[in-house]
């Protein structure tokens, strides 16, 4: 099937070799023609735009990666896709939503927006567990927080990003709430980290305990914890908001979780329990053994089992009885294993904390107002980050650390915190904010990255501390300009030979204590 070219302008973008890969994927698929056109617009909004996202984001894919593993999805994953208009006989599907994502159908229905099929596409790429399953509730709600935290992040380069401008509008996230504990993890962590995760499918390796690990090792005991517990909350709480049903689901586990922990309270008729149940399992391996091992007792045992049972379920043969009789020892052998491994004092000790923990996790739930929990945690969150990321800046000694550090600051800076403002405008963060800001131009200073303006530490900081709320895509080429106007100073800074912004400098001002004169324009960084 033919696919309809793009006009000439898109070829000046996209690299030939991709739009090529994308049509020879597109032409063996049953996609209509609106939604094959969809998919291109997506390759070149991404190549004209990921020069700029790789700039601003620290820690991204190459664009080479990003545009690989995108037509990979589509080529391998995404059977169906159907664009459906706005107000259509077919858009009732949607029931309100932009797209439907069916992964067992390798299906995708979607309304005709770019971002949405591409959020769409990442979805159907993921896994639904990836968090190993002893953990409970937070099996569900951090595998949801990582894979929904991804795919907005998978879509930031389209939906942030132009080849122009760089912009963060926060209605149009998926979740503000999500993408922004993401992001967190991910300036913490890295992006491998998360990759990896992502990819581990049912949560075959316990990658709750390499994170805790992780920030055990760089932020320590106390640090890792707290952020632990409140990244466990907000994704309980935000689960909740998801699917209200999950509470039902909640309550049975408790009652299970403290049925168990009861069990515990007196440890001297807890063992003496699991020795009475332990003798009993003994007692049942042996007579399997014995009737398994001699055809009399196996036929007795086989013309007893028939009697009790009806005629649709009756065993058909000795040969399948006595399979059977071997798949209950083995399952009676665990669980003499498990009491023999409970007997022991630690193991007793570490199954109580296990149950303890787990009884913690499910409490969170126990949530009486999910809104002004969230937005609580939220804050503590950001708080704990910012001194994680003091800590870090603190270690730093190269120039490229230190303007890692600076990028990812005015990153972070610039994250919406909700639909009413970024990081940077929340009041109750603007002083802990300050503080990281001063830290790292204080490196910057040390290790010469960026121009001596200033030895007036304070001053330094009201100039420069706007760098961090900039939008200028390439940071090192941004220069300044001190001006006074009635008798005020103002900042303003350039992107290339264009201003972009002006503030103005509460700080008094004494000429002397400037290493260049008043109107002069200066490149900030080294």
């Amino acid at each position: 099937m033919q696919i309809n070219k793009e006009p000439k302008i898109f070829d000046k973008f996209v690299r030939k070799n991709y739009k090529e890969k994308l049509e020879e994927v597109l032409e063996k698929k049953y996609f209509g023609e609106n939604a094959k056109s969809l998919l291109l617009e997506i390759l070149y909004k991404i190549e004209t735009a990921y020069k700029d996202y790789n700039e601003v984001k620290v820690d991204s894919k190459t664009k080479d990666e990003y545009i690989e593993n995108f037509i990979d999805i589509i080529k391998n994953k995404v059977k169906t896709i159907r664009i459906v208009k706005l107000n259509s006989e077919l858009s009732r599907v949607l029931d309100k939503k932009t797209f439907l994502v069916k992964k067992d159908r390798g299906e995708i229905i979607c309304l005709p927006i770019a971002r949405k099929l591409l959020y769409a596409i990442s979805k159907l790429d993921k896994k639904d567990i990836i968090v190993n399953k002893k953990y409970s509730l937070i099996t569900t709600t951090m595998s949801s927080l990582i894979n929904v935290g991804d795919n907005i992040n998978t879509v930031e380069p389209l939906r942030d990003f132009n080849g122009w401008s760089w912009t963060s509008i926060a209605t149009e996230y998926e979740s503000v709430e999500y993408n922004l504990v993401y992001q967190i993890l991910l300036i913490l962590v890295g992006r491998k980290f998360l990759e990896k995760w992502i990819d581990n499918v049912d949560g075959k390796e316990d990658y709750i305990e390499k994170l805790e690990n992780k920030l055990r090792r760089e932020f320590g005991i106390k640090a890792s914890k707290e952020i632990m517990h409140l990244v466990y909350k907000i994704s309980v709480i935000l689960e909740i908001k998801t699917d209200p049903d999950i509470i039902k689901k909640v309550l049975s586990a408790q009652k299970k979780v403290n049925k168990e922990l009861s069990k515990f309270e007196n440890s001297e008729a807890y063992i003496k329990r699991l020795t009475i149940k332990k003798n009993k399992l003994c007692d049942e391996i042996r007579k399997i053994d014995t009737i398994v091992s001699n055809q009399k007792l196996l036929q007795e045992e086989y013309i007893r089992r028939n009697n009790l049972l009806p005629l649709n379920e009756k065993i058909f043969s000795m040969r399948i009885l006595g399979q059977l009789m071997m798949e209950e020892r083995e399952k009676l052998f665990k669980e003499m294993v498990e009491c023999n491994l409970l007997l022991k004092p630690k193991n007793f000790l570490e199954k109580r904390e296990e149950l303890e923990k787990e009884k913690q996790i499910l409490d969170l739930a126990n949530i009486n107002n999910n809104e002004a929990e969230l937005v609580d945690s939220l804050f503590k969150l950001q708080v704990l980050f910012l001194e994680c990321f003091k800590s870090r800046v603190q270690k730093i000694e190269t120039k490229q650390d230190v303007l890692d550090a600076i990028y990812q600051l005015r990153y972070y800076s610039l994250l919406p915190f909700n639909l009413k403002g970024n990081i940077f405008e929340i009041s109750k963060l603007k002083k802990v904010l300050y503080e990281i800001y001063n830290e790292v131009l204080e490196k910057a200073h040390q290790n010469k990255v960026i121009q001596d303006i200033t030895d007036n530490e304070h001053l330094r900081l009201e100039i420069l501390k706007n760098l961090f709320v900039l939008r200028i895509v390439n940071l090192k080429e941004t220069s300044l300009k001190i001006i006074r106007e009635n008798d005020k100073f103002y900042v303003q800074f350039y992107d290339d030979k264009t201003l972009d912004r002006k503030f103005l400098i509460n700080s008094l001002i004494n000429k002397k204590e400037l290493k260049h004169r008043i109107g002069k324009r200066i490149k900030i960084f080294e």
